[in-house]
C-alpha cells in the first residue's frame, strides 16, 4: 500500500515559562502529519520531540521524505527515529488502522479531571492559593510540584507551608527531574514517606543512577519519567509508577494496549502537544482511569494556550499551524 505524506510545521509558547531542574521551558515546536492511504482515509500524527538535539534528526528524517511512499517505508521510521518520531507516525498509522477513532468501541475517549502542575519555587504557593478558592472542599485535588530548582532547605520550608495549606483529601506529587543526589532525595523520602496526601517522588535522581532509585524506591515512592526514556527496558521491569509521556514516548500502541489489558501502574502526562497528540493523551488517561490504578494523569491544564491548534478536530489542529 502507499500512502501520501504532508508535513506542516507548528509553534507556540505555553501560557507561562515552566522552570525545571533541567532548565527553562517556554515553548514547543515540531510537526503535524497528515497521512492518507489508497482508500481514502487520513491518519493524523504529531512529532514534537524535546531535546534540541532530537529536533534536529527529526527534522532531517522528515524533510528526506517523499510525498509518497510505501507503508513499510513509513512504518520504518518508528524504529528508526527518535520517540518523537515513532510517535508520530504509530499514531497515524493506529487511525489508519481504525486502532483507535473508528467505531464506536474505538472512539476518543473524554480527559478525566487532571492533576495541577504547580510552578518551581515561591511562586508555588501562590498557585496554589489560587487553586485553592477554585476547588471544592469535595473535590479530590492533586498537585504537582516542580522541585530541585532552589537549595533544599528553602524548598523544604516551602513544602512545610504547602502541607499546612492543603486539605486532607488532597494528593501530592513532586517532581525533581532529575536534580537531586542521593542523600538530598533520601532527606525528601524520609520528610514525606509517612505523609498521608502523598503520591510519590518523581524523576528524584539521574536517568543514569539507576542503582540509586532502587534504593530509594525501597524507602518510599518513586516514579520514573526521563529514565523510561534513557532506558525504555525499564518500562518492561520496572514495577512501580512510570510516568509516561506518550508524544515523545515513541510508538503509542504498545502503551495503548497495557493500558487496554489493565497493566497497573502506568499515569500519562503531558508533554505539551496540540490537539492532534493531545486527542492520545485524553484517551490513554481515560483508559488509565478505569484501569486497577486509577490516578490522576498530569494534563497541566492552563499551561497551554487556547485556540485552533488545540481543538479536538484535526482538520481544525492543521488548518492552525498555518
Amino acid at each position: 500500500m502507499m500512502l501520501r505524506l504532508q508535513v506542516r510545521s507548528f509553534r507556540f509558547a505555553l501560557m507561562q515559562s515552566l522552570r525545571t531542574a533541567a532548565g527553562v521551558f517556554s515553548e514547543r515546536r515540531g510537526w503535524l502529519l497528515r497521512v492518507q492511504d489508497d482508500n481514502g482515509m487520513v491518519g493524523w500524527g504529531e512529532v514534537a520531540p524535546l531535546q534540541a538535539e532530537q529536533w534536529t534528526l527529526c527534522r532531517g528524517l522528515l524533510l528526506a521524505l517523499p510525498n509518497r511512499l510505501s507503508l513499510s517505508q513509513f512504518a520504518g521510521l518508528i524504529i528508526e527515529g527518535p520517540g518523537a518520531i515513532g510517535f508520530g507516525c504509530g499514531a497515524a498509522l493506529a487511525e489508519l488502522d481504525g486502532v483507535v477513532g473508528g467505531d464506536a468501541s474505538q472512539s476518543w475517549k473524554a480527559a478525566p479531571n487532571s492533576a495541577q502542575l504547580l510552578p518551581a519555587g515561591e511562586q508555588m504557593l501562590m498557585a496554589v492559593d489560587r487553586v485553592l478558592d477554585q476547588t471544592s472542599s469535595s473535590q479530590v485535588l492533586t498537585l504537582k510540584w516542580k522541585v530541585a530548582t532552589e537549595p533544599a532547605a528553602l524548598e523544604q520550608q516551602w513544602l512545610r507551608q504547602l502541607l499546612d495549606r492543603l486539605p486532607s483529601n488532597a494528593r501530592l506529587r513532586l517532581d525533581a527531574n532529575g536534580g537531586w543526589d542521593r542523600s538530598t532525595a533520601e532527606s525528601w523520602m524520609k520528610a514525606l514517606r509517612q505523609e498521608p496526601r502523598f503520591d510519590w517522588l518523581e524523576q528524584p535522581l539521574a536517568v543514569n543512577d539507576h542503582a540509586g532509585l532502587e534504593q530509594l524506591a525501597r524507602l518510599g515512592p518513586v516514579a520514573l519519567d526521563e529514565s523510561l526514556e534513557y532506558r525504555p527496558e525499564l518500562r518492561d521491569s520496572w514495577m512501580g509508577w512510570q510516568v509516561r509521556r506518550p508524544v515523545v514516548d515513541g510508538d503509542p500502541r504498545p502503551l495503548l494496549q497495557e493500558l487496554q489489558n489493565q497493566v497497573p501502574y502506568r499515569m500519562v502526562s503531558t508533554a505539551f502537544e496540540t490537539g492532534i497528540g493531545r486527542r492520545w493523551l485524553h484517551h490513554l488517561a481515560a483508559l488509565q482511569c478505569d484501569g486497577p490504578t486509577p490516578t490522576a494523569p498530569g494534563l497541566a491544564p492552563g499551561w497551554c494556550p487556547t485556540g485552533p491548534l488545540f481543538s479536538d478536530d484535526p482538520e481544525m489542529v492543521w488548518a492552525g499551524a498555518l
